[in-house]
């Protein structure tokens, strides 16, 4: 009976861990297999897990974890090298983590956490910022 409980004991930790979902790097650089803008490589539209792939949970415009549902509010999650949240990249404007709403955090070209900033986190000089072509771009997660 101690065994049957102790084996319940150990198991009640394993579904509480949750593991983000490597969708590849946000970047520009078609070169890094990484890279969202390589075809061959994350950027792939056959990608299962891909953003670029119109039938992943991901890429599906009808999905509530794409980039490109206008609604969505689990989209996937932006990361730089260093760790930072960076924001969701979504196309729901009204989401104020989304790197599409123009007055939040991570959208508004004003502010320095936003990858729309040229002077920020968008900087295109910064080897972390996704408009660098020969950088490494932010790293994007799923749920």
């Amino acid at each position: 009976m101690r065994v049957v409980f102790l084996i319940l004991f150990l198991m009640l930790p394993l579904p509480l861990s949750v593991h983000a979902e490597d969708l590849g790097e946000l970047s520009a650089n078609p070169f890094n297999p990484d890279s969202t803008s390589n075809p061959f490589g994350a950027g792939s539209p056959f990608r299962a897990d891909g953003i670029n792939n119109s039938f992943s949970p991901y890429g599906s415009p009808f999905s509530n974890q794409t980039a490109t549902n206008p609604f969505a509010t689990d989209a996937p999650r932006l990361y730089d090298q260093q760790g930072n949240y960076r924001g969701k990249l979504s196309a729901n404007p009204y989401d104020p983590d989304s790197t599409s709403n123009p007055y939040g955090r991570y959208g508004s070209p004003f502010s320095p956490d936003s990858i729309n900033n040229p002077f920020g986190a968008g900087n295109p000089y910064s080897p972390s910022s996704p408009t660098n072509p020969y950088g490494h771009g932010l790293r994007n997660e799923g749920r």
